[in-house]
């Protein structure tokens, strides 16, 4: 039966665009499936983000200056929209590791022998990560509610700051992609999603106030990508602090655009590499 479908799918004309969304998401649901069987993955994912929340609320807390105020309670809020900003970043990771386990199992050849789109393999598995971390982002937002994060603006605000979040954590997933795709195993693929995601998020405004950073590091932070989502979801969150001074550089004073923007430019780049590789890597 199984065998009939595909050859039926192989001679059947229709849109292609339309197939390729149609394949990307059966293997959306083949990969959910797989991590629905894997509870471990969600579990641990969840624990990281979690323990950040309360060790730099509790820990920090009083103790960094945001703004003109050292207030715990204002550090918290502030906190949350980088906290956030960083889980659905590291989710880059995890997106690394099973590309290249399928890579290395040779799931990949055999969906390659089958009469799909190309892009629908790397499509489907970012996918399925986007609605993982999803799922992470509404434990994680039940997690502050309940150490006293509150937001300051209108369910609408608050929705559109998560939609940059995801829309960021979709864009690095390709990132992700990209690794997985150019490494020979998962650890290898782990490691090299960590390793350039630690500056990103430390050399940002996620943690500290960027004002109060070295004259390079504030530059850096100022035109940082993961930066400037952070500024936008504390502005559509309403989470900035009192006597907050706005730094002046343009991603920080158009935060909301600059977000967009920079998403949709390394989701445009990055797939565009991603599904390069991917087909002269299997090839």
């Amino acid at each position: 039966m199984s065998a009939a479908t595909d050859t039926v799918r192989a001679t059947a004309p229709g849109n292609p665009i339309g197939r390729s969304i149609r394949d990307s998401l059966v293997i959306t649901r083949r990969n959910l499936i797989r991590m629905s069987r894997i509870p471990e993955m969600l579990i641990f994912g969840l624990i990281q983000p979690i323990m950040f929340v309360v060790l730099f609320t509790y820990v920090f807390g009083g103790s960094i200056r945001v703004g003109g105020s050292l207030s715990p309670q204002d550090y918290r809020e502030f906190l949350m929209a980088g906290i956030f900003a960083q889980t659905v970043t590291f989710a880059t990771a995890g997106a690394g590791a099973g590309i290249a386990d399928d890579m290395h199992k040779g799931l990949v050849d055999r969906f390659r022998s089958l009469p799909m789109a190309r892009g629908a393999v790397l499509t489907g598995r970012t996918l399925a990560d986007l609605v993982q971390t999803a799922f992470t982002l509404v434990v994680l937002a039940g997690v502050a509610l309940l150490i006293g994060w509150r937001v300051h603006e209108n369910f609408g605000k608050v929705l559109a700051g998560f939609g940059l979040l995801l829309l960021l954590g979709y864009a690095f997933s390709w990132i992700g992609a990209l690794i997985g795709l150019s490494v020979r195993t998962p650890e290898a693929a782990t490691s090299g999603g960590l390793i350039w995601l630690f500056p990103l998020t430390f050399i940002s405004n996620a943690f500290v106030d960027s004002n109060n950073l070295p004259t390079v590091f504030r530059h850096i932070a100022e035109w940082n990508p993961f930066s400037t989502t952070v500024q936008a979801c504390r502005e559509l969150f309403g989470n900035l602090p009192p006597g907050f001074r706005t730094p002046d550089a343009w991603p920080m004073q158009h935060p909301v655009l600059a977000s967009v923007l920079w998403s949709l430019l390394i989701l445009v780049v990055f797939r565009t590499l991603a599904v390069r590789k991917y087909r002269s890597a299997a090839a």
